[in-house]
């Protein structure tokens, strides 16, 4: 009888991106289900929730003082933990279309390089929102999968997934990675430089959402043949009301060109460390971006100019970490060639249950 009534039940296996700036689920068989803001709205006062995802992304900036939109994730890691709960719960209820509906196992994403507190903190998340069987694997191997990129050969692969908290470069080989570096420089900071570069030169202050149409607009990395421009609003911190200026692409490279620099240099480091084979094999497969960042102008063409190396942007950047997820999920002789990477990354955790 029993047995009868566990079969009415569906089963589903879930990977998550949860990401600073966007959480993407993959649901197995299904693909990419959601990408929302991990933004939540709620009442200062009665700590009320009134809007999560996109909804609440829409309130950021725009909200009465007694509303405030949180931002749970900050560099790839919990900054609210019972907002990054809540944030969880509300993806998977979305999925979860009936109770006869119930999550079987959750991949959940993170960056490599947080300390054992703050993964600890991912996997309690996701245990609270009600995800029995959570499992955490490192973003860059989870990317490089989505990527499409081969990870189970002994062959060098190079990817650096640039999101909104961190940036991850890792170089893979065999179904481990060799060499990891975590960078808490990324999209996010470019936003900040954009953001200062307004204020400081035309005393003009601008919102977070407005510093991220300009990089999406006319951020660029290189010197084009046609410089972009475009038309700014925000406030004038010198009379009060506001103003519109028009910013050029050449202005915002240079605004943003310590961030890359930093972020190109950690490259070249990340190769200086890396083995003489892989690093023979990485000259003839290129480099690999993923992440949002990935899609910043010209970025391709200055780390191949700065490494002597390929470069190329994954297809979907915006969707690896989540669709290597569930790819994994998917794919039980990965999962097996993977098993040691994804054990390490969780033993602590289920042993101490």
């Amino acid at each position: 009888m029993i047995k009868k009534i566990l079969k009415k039940f569906k089963s589903l296996d879930v990977g998550i991106d949860l990401g600073t700036a966007n959480t993407v689920v993959f649901l197995k068989g299904e693909g990419i289900v959601i990408r929302e803001p991990s933004v939540v709205a709620l009442d200062k006062e009665s700590r009320k929730i009134l809007a999560i995802g996109r909804d609440a992304y829409e309130m950021v900036g725009k909200t009465p003082g007694n509303i405030v939109a949180v931002r749970p994730m900050k560099d790839g890691v919990i900054a609210d933990f019972d907002m990054t709960q809540l944030l969880i719960e509300f993806f998977i209820k979305k999925i979860r279309t009936d109770f006869k509906t119930k999550i079987k196992n959750t991949l959940i994403g993170i960056p490599w390089g947080i300390t054992e507190v703050e993964k600890r903190a991912v996997f309690e998340a996701g245990k609270l929102a009600g995800q029995v069987n959570t499992r955490l694997i490192d973003e860059p191997m989870a990317a490089a999968v989505g990527a499409g990129l081969d990870v189970s050969k002994p062959l060098g692969r190079m990817i650096v997934d640039i999101g909104g908290g961190t940036t991850e470069i890792a170089v893979i080989s065999l179904g481990g990675m060799v060499h990891c570096q975590s960078l808490r420089m990324a999209g996010d900071q470019i936003d900040q430089c954009i953001m200062s570069h307004c204020r400081k030169n035309y005393n003009l202050l601008i919102g977070e959402r407005m510093a991220e149409r300009i990089k999406i607009g006319i951020g660029t990395t290189v010197s084009i043949d046609e410089e972009y421009s475009m038309d700014v609003r925000g406030r004038d911190l010198m009379s009060g009301i506001p103003k519109n200026y028009s910013l050029s692409s050449y202005e915002i490279r240079d605004a943003i060109s310590e961030v890359i620099a930093t972020i190109v240099q950690a490259v070249k480091k990340a190769l200086e460390k890396t083995p003489p084979e892989l690093a023979s094999d990485i000259t003839s497969t290129g480099i690999v971006l993923s992440g949002g960042g990935a899609l910043l102008k010209g970025l391709t063409d200055y780390i191949a100019r700065e490494t002597n190396i390929p470069c190329r942007v994954a297809e979907d950047p915006l969707s690896c970490v989540a669709k290597g997820t569930g790819e994994i999920l998917e794919n039980s002789a990965l999962q097996e060639q993977l098993s040691a990477i994804i054990m390490m990354r969780n033993r602590n955790f289920t042993m101490s249950k």
